[in-house]
């Protein structure tokens, strides 16, 4: 038969007792809310899963007479009218309910810039952690009532689907969103045309179409280009997540931070505080200096009246994770800004200068475009403070302006809906509203341990049941036999869900060392092997198209997961998604990780995987170097186990040896014994017990509730009050601010300081301890600076340990030279040997950290 072939979709006619079935679906509340989403799944699960749970597209497809038939189903209706109730309860939540202390003015406004959000896989504009966490951070922020906005960018191809050959050869398969599927709708104006924002680039104005995600309470303002008026090269800037080379990025950075600061002003949108999550969006500190140069304001005072109410959020240690760009790219896309603003093109540049390099580094424009700087771990604040030291060059990087807020994982998206009923008995009706109190979940430990295993292993079957359907696809489509396949599924079976399963899954970056299991294959074969106590081994995760290394460990582990020893053993599965990160982090029994420490910013899947019952094995690094409690000191058991980092004296190859070796033993003589040292019931009740501890000590201290209000007292509600005060008064403060720097930076050169007594160096308990110093200010005011002294006790580093004190030094007049004078006289209030430094740095009272100069001289 030859001849055109037609396609027509025929949507369905909701019935009027469903209409609200379609407010559902074009609402992300739905990618939390457990019902909601069993609503759907209800009334077709092979459609449910064919939509891949997007209710959207789930009833563009529905079949008409199952949707008139529903309409009459009392059942269905009674459980569509408790979704609804909650839906509306949910929604009519007053602002900031939740928010302790309430910090903000009625009129404060939190605008959070992101590359990519995810949310859930029914709207694929994510690639990994970064986006999962910003999804998190919405969904937290609209429990919380927070006055909150998104802002990113709508990609026609999300990040890619994964294909795996027969050999591990991945396979990156785009696809083009189809929106009229996706839970989004363009913005209209008061005309109702559809709202656009012009960004201009060199030689031409782009237009992007300004479309609204629905977050709960949130709102998320997405940006696209895909339209008739733009270019067809103009149109591919939003085509796909961190797709295109070069000029594609810097055009996609433009126009979410450009971009993304007009079209809040277009919706007549004020932030108070504007929060730049990673370096990609930080073009919007220029934008926004761009609008106030243009009033009037200097170049300096538009640079620290934005800064004022900035929040910068690093996410990486990683080289690779900072984005840069040539030198004569930045001038090319700036020098028209440049001339109009009256700037030079060296004065921008400088903004994203890092010494020693030439590139424009947008972690530095964003750093100095901001006051209020952040890591995401305790390990990873330290490690970023020594990066970014070049920025306070004078100012130890444990002193800098550098902080940490670590990561939190949104709780009702990531814990099984298995656990729900079991935690309600047994910590309490409203146990999700007091899900950040420790003492909410002491109630952990009454649950009995056989319910405790059984809700357990319910989650492993559930895993297994769709790792078989995964592997069974990949399988065949790689022409694998049958009995090949009997093979690999041996001790994946959901029937007998009782083998040890170990998983590991992530992006397949090479400091993440997923391949660190195979460093000693033939002890890894005797611990793993044993037929009395099997060991399964879940491997899943995606490289970049571009990260060859990162492809080449995938095709490591195929190559280790086709050896005899290991077949069956060692799976690697295709397509890792939401989908299936939430069904991993839910049903294994260890959740592995492996980076390279200092590498590893923070990670969140382990803290998913622990408020599952599921125990980590992880190098202490990230979120675990706070999350790992041996319980020693408590007289209790271990909530995981540690990989302590190999010194850092040891070369490549060698750290490896040594913590593979850490591994193997942990492996060998703690995580298989005590998994496998079962009791009468079947299980093993010290097994059981580590596991209750993991979810009792991490799920109130790992969740993005407790995150976000960190961020609500540390940074933003300062952010919003600095940047209030910053502009009064026609942004008074913020020239004032600038003057003054420009003075200090100007004199400092010449400032000196020393020492006029002679040091005691011993005094009895009650004495007194004079220092007097004197200081060549070189045109400053004895008010423009603080001398103070240091004590403490000596520590390892050379520098003074902690718990340091501080004595300012009074200014007391000036000496005979023209030096200022300042002295103390204090009574020191420790024993033993003690040391004391003394230094100088500026001070203004409107500074929002006392060292955000990085200017300090020490004796």
């Amino acid at each position: 038969m030859t001849g055109t072939i037609y396609q027509i979709e025929v949507n369905p006619q909701i019935p009027e007792r469903l209409a609200r079935l379609e407010e559902l679906a074009n609402n992300l509340w739905y990618s939390w809310d457990r019902p909601t989403q069993g609503l759907f799944a209800s009334l077709s699960h092979p459609l449910w899963t064919v939509t891949n749970h997007n209710p959207k597209a789930f009833l563009k497809r529905a079949d008409q007479k199952r949707l008139e038939a529903t309409a009459e189903n009392p059942v269905f209706l009674g459980a569509l009218n408790r979704v609804v109730s909650a839906y509306d309860s949910y929604h009519q939540m007053p602002n900031m309910a939740h928010v302790h202390g309430r910090p903000f003015k009625e009129d404060d406004l939190i605008a959070y810039f992101c590359a990519e959000f995810g949310f859930h896989e029914s709207l694929p504009i994510y690639s990994g952690g970064l986006g999962i966490l910003a999804g998190d951070h919405c969904k937290a922020a609209s429990d919380l009532g927070l006055p909150f906005i998104g802002i990113g960018l709508l990609y026609r191809q999300g990040y890619f689907q994964q294909k795996l050959s027969a050999d591990g050869h991945q396979q990156a398969i785009y696809n083009d969103s189809d929106f009229d599927d996706l839970p989004i709708s363009p913005i209209l104006d008061g005309n109702g045309q559809e709202v656009l924002v012009p960004v201009e680039f060199p030689e031409r104005t782009i237009q992007a179409k300004v479309w609204e995600v629905k977050v709960g309470h949130v709102r998320l303002i997405l940006l696209d280009t895909w339209l008739p008026q733009n270019s067809e090269r103009d149109r591919e800037i939003t085509h796909r997540l961190y797709g295109g080379d070069k000029t594609t990025r810097i055009e996609q950075e433009i126009l979410l931070g450009v971009g993304g600061v007009r079209a809040l002003a277009i919706l007549g949108l004020k932030p108070t505080v504007w929060h730049v999550n990673e370096g990609h969006a930080a073009f919007l500190i220029l934008e926004r200096m761009r609008s106030l140069i243009q009033n009037g304001k200097t170049y300096a005072a538009a640079l620290e009246a934005v800064a004022a109410n900035v929040v910068f959020t690093t996410h990486t240690p990683v080289p690779a994770g900072h984005d840069h760009f040539p030198e004569e790219m930045i001038r090319h896309y700036f020098s028209g800004w440049c001339h109009d603003l009256g700037m030079s093109c060296d004065q921008l540049m400088a903004l994203g200068a890092e010494p020693g390099k030439t590139d424009f580094n947008m972690t530095a424009l964003a750093l100095r475009g901001s006051r209020h700087h952040n890591g995401v771990s305790r390990i990873h604040g330290d490690v970023s403070a020594d990066i970014c030291r070049y920025l306070w060059p004078q100012i130890l990087p444990a002193e800098n302006p550098m902080d940490y807020v670590t990561n939190g994982v949104h709780l009702p998206t990531f814990l099984a809906p298995e656990w729900f009923e079991t935690f309600e008995r047994y910590l309490g009706i409203g146990w999700q509203e007091r899900h950040t109190e420790a003492a909410n979940w002491a109630g952990i430990a009454e649950i009995p341990d056989a319910t405790f295993w059984s809700v357990r292993q319910q989650l492993k079957a559930k895993l297994l049941k769709l790792v078989r359907e995964r592997i069974r696809e990949q399988h065949h489509r790689n022409q694998g036999s049958p009995s090949h396949l009997d093979r690999l599924l041996k001790f994946a079976d959901p029937d007998n869900p009782n083998v040890l399963t170990i998983g590991f899954a992530r992006r397949f970056a090479t400091y993440k060392r997923a391949a660190l299991l195979f460093q000693d294959p033939a002890w890894l074969r005797e611990i793993i092997c044993q037929a009395e106590r099997p060991v399964l081994f879940l491997f899943a995760g995606k490289a970049h198209p571009a990260d060859q290394p990162g492809q080449e460990i995938i095709r490591k582990i195929a190559q280790m997961a086709k050896l005899p020893e290991f077949e069956g053993r060692i799976l690697l599965v295709e397509g890792y998604d939401l989908h299936l990160s939430r069904s991993l982090v839910a049903g294994v029994d260890v959740w592995l990780n492996n980076p390279i420490y200092p590498l590893e910013a923070s990670g969140t899947s382990g803290m998913k995987a622990a408020m599952n019952g599921a125990l980590n094995l992880s190098v202490l690094d990230g979120w675990w170097g706070e999350g790992y409690d041996d319980g020693e000191d408590r007289g209790e058991v271990a909530n995981g186990w540690a990989i302590k980092p190999a010194s850092s004296h040891l070369d490549e190859v060698r750290r490896d040896a040594e913590e593979a070796r850490t591994l193997y033993e942990l492996l060998q003589d703690q995580v298989i014994p005590t998994y496998y040292r079962t009791g009468p019931m079947g299980y093993s009740p010290e097994w059981v017990a580590m596991a209750k501890q993991s979810i009792a000590t991490i799920a109130p201290r790992f969740n993005v509730t407790r995150m976000l209000n960190e961020y609500i007292r540390k940074l933003y509600a300062p952010a919003a009050a600095h940047g209030r005060r910053y502009a009064a008064d026609d942004f008074a403060l913020a020239g004032e601010v600038a003057q003054w720097k420009s003075r200090v930076r100007a004199a400092w050169p010449g400032v000196r300081l020393h020492r006029l007594d002679s040091p005691e160096r011993r005094l009895t308990f009650g004495g007194a301890l004079h220092i007097e110093v004197a200081v060549q200010l070189n045109g400053l005011q004895a008010a423009d600076v603080t001398v103070e002294a240091l004590f403490g006790r000596s520590g390892h580093d050379g520098n003074i340990g902690r718990g340091v004190r501080h004595y300012a030094l009074h200014c007391a007049g000036g000496t005979a030279h023209g030096e200022a004078l300042f002295n103390l006289e204090l009574t020191p209030e420790l024993c033993g040997k003690l040391e004391y430094r003394i230094r100088i740095f500026p001070t203004h009272p409107s500074l929002i950290h006392p060292f955000e100069t990085g200017l300090m001289v020490w004796l």
